[in-house]
Order: C-alpha cells, then sequence, then structure tokens
C-alpha cells in the first residue's frame, strides 16, 4: 500500500535498513549530510534529495534514523523540515533513540499539521540491521502501526507496538538499561578471569549455556578476545541514550544507581578518546582499572 518511502539519516544503522527496503522493491528517497553515504545508496538505486522537506514531498512514509533529540527535532519541525514538503496523511516514522518526553512533543506537533507520527526506536547494532532482524519498539496509534507493519518488517524480525506516542522511546531506554549494564557487568568479569591468568576463551565456553549466557555475551566476547571495537553501537551514542535514561528517571521518580555509575563510566571512555569505540568497549574501562587486558589465550 506504501511503496514511496523516504529516509533521512544514513549512518551506521540507516544505511544497511535502506539497502534493505530497496532490495525489498520499495522505492526510497533518501537525506544525509554525509554526501558519500547518499552516493552510495543512490548506486543501489535510491532517489536523493537535497533537503528533508523534498524528502517528504516525495514519500508517503517518512523514516528518521538520527543521532539525538536536537537532530529530529530539527529535521522535522525546523526549517527546510519534513513538515515543510509532507502530504498531509503522512507518516512520520522515528527510529532514532531519543528522549519519550520529546518524542510526545514532536508527535503532538505533527499531528497537529494533520499527519501521523509513530516512534520506532530499534536494537540489535551494525548486523541485525545490516540482515534485517532488528527488535523494533513501536509507539503510537494502532492503525497507523498496522499500517506500516509490512515495511517494518523488512528491517526487524521483532516487531511489537509497546502502546502510545513515547511508549516506543521508553522500551528502547529500558533496552539499553539491561545491555549497556549487562556489558558492564561482564567487562568486571572478563577482567578478573583474565588477571586470574585463566583463558578467556575456554571461560567463555564453559559459562555461555548457564545462566550467565545472554545475546549480550554471545555478540561481544568473541569481538572483545580479538581487540575489536570497531563501532555497532558507538560508546557516544549509547552515552546520550543513558543520559536520556537519568533524565527521565528523575523526572518520574525513579532512582537508577547502577545506570548512574554506568553513565560516569562513559564519561570517563569519552575523556580517555574512546567515544567513537563499540560499547563493548566499555571493558577497556576496567582493564585500565586493574592493569590487564584481555585477550583470546590460545595457548592453555
Amino acid at each position: 500500500m506504501h511503496n514511496r518511502l523516504g529516509f533521512i539519516g544514513l549512518g551506521i544503522m540507516g544505511r544497511p535498513m535502506v539497502s534493505n527496503l530497496l532490495q525489498a522493491g520499495y522505492e526510497v528517497t533518501v537525506f544525509d549530510i554525509n554526501t558519500a553515504a547518499v552516493e552510495k545508496l543512490v548506486s543501489q538505486g535510491a532517489r536523493s534529495a537535497a533537503t528533508p522537506a523534498e524528502v517528504a514531498t516525495q514519500s508517503e512514509i517518512i523514516f528518521t534514523m538520527l543521532p539525538n533529540s536536537s537532530h529530529v527535532q530539527q529535521v522535522v519541525l525546523g526549517e527546510h523540515g519534513v513538515l515543510q514538503g509532507a502530504i498531509s496523511g503522512s507518516i512520520i516514522v522515528d527510529m532514532s533513540s531519543i528522549s519519550p518526553v520529546i518524542s510526545r512533543d514532536i508527535a503532538v506537533a505533527v499531528q497537529t499539521a494533520g499527519l501521523h507520527m509513530i516512534d520506532a526506536p530499534v536494537s540489535g547494532g551494525e548486523p541485525k540491521a545490516i540482515d534485517g532482524t532488528l527488535a523494533i519498539m513501536v509507539g503510537g496509534d494502532e492503525s497507523v502501526f498496522t499500517s506500516i507493519l509490512p515495511v517494518l518488517e523488512v528491517m526487524g524480525s521483532q516487531v511489537i507496538r509497546v502502546g502510545a506516542n513515547g511508549s516506543g522511546a521508553t522500551a528502547k531506554l529500558a533496552n539499553q538499561i539491561i545491555v549497556n549494564l549487562n556489558i558492564a557487568a561482564m567487562s568486571e568479569a572478563l577482567v578478573f578471569a583474565a588477571k586470574a591468568g585463566i583463558d578467556i576463551g575456554k571461560m567463555y565456553e564453559a559459562i555461555r549455556s548457564g545462566l550467565a549466557g545472554s545475546a549480550v555475551l554471545d555478540a561481544k566476547v568473541p569481538l572483545i578476545l580479538e581487540r575489536n571495537f570497531v563501532a555497532g553501537g558507538r560508546i557516544d551514542i549509547n552515552l546520550k541514550d543513558m543520559t536520556n535514561v537519568m533524565e527521565t528517571a528523575h523526572d518520574i521518580g525513579v532512582p537508577l544507581p547502577l545506570s548512574s555509575q554506568l553513565l560516569e563510566i562513559f564519561h570517563a571512555l569519552k575523556v580517555d578518546g574512546k567515544a567513537a569505540d563499540d560499547h563493548g568497549g566499555i571493558v577497556q574501562y576496567f582493564e585500565k582499572l586493574a592493569g590487564v587486558e584481555v585477550r583470546a589465550n590460545p595457548t592453555n
């Protein structure tokens, strides 16, 4: 039904998501300030636009996948923004990870302008963006969600409507608490074992099928053992998410002692020049404290 799509934000996540939409046969008009990313997708069959407003004039559904709240506000509500080009009844789907409060505010402005707004942040990082198996958490009107579900299912294998506008953004923040605290707990354990001198690869094999096993463990331990911190989910983006977590939590009266400590660990990593590393690189904070590196040890 909705064949003409727009996509704004062609970074680590957005670029492979658009590739999957093109392969599924959708017409996609794209915009990003990174012209190399635009050109790569144009070579795959996408159309380029000069502004977010121009994307909107060509599209029935406009997706945004942007770094933070201010970017989403600018792209949707600002000068040459989506609202200036969108046709009445169009659907804006924000897949960025932003504050639920700001997400709801944007939704009100979009609905006042005669359009529909859905928040649909994702989890799974770059690997799942590439193979189209993201978990997608959706907030918004149920009938609008149902109408765009086939498109979302091209990008994700688990697409769940959580509730009204802002619910997807809230679920994503809860997801980020679990993922990042998991990585931190895993990092403490890996550094502990490394300093004790045991074979980390063997330890991983021994514990991964027990209660300590997790999707985080399986995704991150092999990369850490290779010292591969190329970002699928950057430390500075997760720092932004955890900042949103703490602000939202304090607004609604929820103390989060572990999350607050993790936020400071992220700030320490940023100061240490690790902002662009994958969040699996949290391990480097604990390594520095203990004076040890977690590496594969095939000799034992």
